[in-house]
């Protein structure tokens, strides 16, 4: 068997990265099993610093999805944001700003005005409905690998997005949920040592609904490289 042309490569690398997108609204069909073990078959084939591997997943199908669903609502209205992980401490800068943009693209999608604070809330919120998806993926690191368990885990996301895409599977990375780690471990009966790293919910995009309508942009290769001769 020959191996395929570089340029050939890079095209579909290209295809890949240029057509996902963050789902933000889902149909309910589920995804088979069997193409879900596709993803993870494709998505073990991340690196990681010296192969440990430290991802763990844990995913919801069927009735399950819809339990996580209604006791992660209950639980976000009724307890503080804990995650295991740090959020940002803050957003400055073009950090802030590329913030902005996305989250002005999202409500102009869906007809939110510029400071209604109300329906901003409400779209919020649907983060912890999961966008309506079938399925939930839960990543969790070992706690004694630090921040670099967590790194090799975000490379893993990366792998599981674009291998979800090659197969037609909408995704949504989703740090949101992670602030309620301590729910997310009770649910899936995760060790203390397990910590949250971050969701996915994944299913088939709907492709009708207007939050599914906008991309978001990306800063020049000026704006973040550095060269040095």
């Amino acid at each position: 068997m020959t191996e395929a042309p570089i340029s050939l490569l890079h095209a579909d690398l290209k295809s890949l990265l240029d057509s996902r997108t963050s789902c933000r609204a889902f149909l309910p069909d589920p995804v088979s099993r069997e193409t879900i073990e596709q993803i993870l078959e494709l998505a073990q084939q991340t690196p990681s610093w010296c192969n440990t591997q430290p991802w763990r997943v844990s995913i919801t199908e069927g009735e399950a999805t819809e339990r996580f669903r209604k006791g992660l609502m209950e639980h976000v209205l009724s307890s503080p944001h804990s995650p295991d992980f740090p959020f940002p401490r803050e957003y400055k800068g073009v950090h802030q700003e590329r913030r902005k943009e996305c989250a002005m693209q999202l409500y102009s999608s869906v007809g939110i005005a510029a400071g209604d604070r109300q329906a901003s809330s409400a779209q919020t919120m649907k983060n912890f409905d999961l966008f309506g998806a079938p399925h939930v993926a839960v990543i969790t690191t070992d706690e004694a690998l630090g921040v670099y368990g967590a790194v090799d885990c975000g490379l893993y996301v990366n792998t599981f997005l674009l291998a979800a895409r090659s197969l037609g599977v909408a995704t949504v990375p989703q740090a949101a949920l992670a602030g309620s780690a301590a729910y997310l471990r009770s649910f899936f009966d995760l060790p203390e040592e397990r910590q949250v790293v971050c969701t996915i919910s994944f299913g088939y995009a709907d492709e009708s609904h207007p939050a599914n309508n906008f991309r978001t942009t990306r800063a020049d290769i000026a704006d973040v490289a550095d060269w040095v001769s």
